[in-house]
């Protein structure tokens, strides 16, 4: 169980890096307006505030690799960023896309159960 708690959290790593660099670098191009549902105009007026976005999603991307990092040790860091990770997915679903609850939150309660249900974290 552990080790498959590890490989979710480090694809929820990977994710959230990939989201990073769409939010942070790419917001206006066709991939990022496709992802998250942008007119042109509308991702013009908000790229900050897409990059802005991007950089917590890098936060929680480092913090779930930090925990990985961590081993056994890491049991706590990698709770607290899949709870971050899964509270921001609910209400993301809740708010802007029903899909942010698959990707993102689904996953992140997956990796929280299997993490205490393994003993070797």
């Amino acid at each position: 169980m552990a080790r498959i708690a590890n490989i979710i959290i480090g694809l929820l790593a990977l994710l959230h890096g990939y989201i990073l660099v769409l939010e942070m670098f790419f917001w206006e191009s066709p991939t990022s307006l496709r992802a998250f549902g942008l007119t042109p105009a509308l991702a013009k007026a908000t790229v900050a505030l897409g990059a802005n976005q991007g950089l917590y999603n890098g936060f929680l991307a480092a913090g779930l690799i930090w925990g990985l990092c961590l081993g056994r040790k890491g049991r706590s860091v990698k709770t607290f960023f899949l709870l971050c990770i899964l509270i921001a997915g609910v209400f993301g679903a809740a708010t802007v896309n029903s899909r942010i609850l698959m990707f993102q939150a689904v996953p992140a309660a997956i990796a929280l159960v299997l993490l205490f249900r393994g003993r070797d974290v």
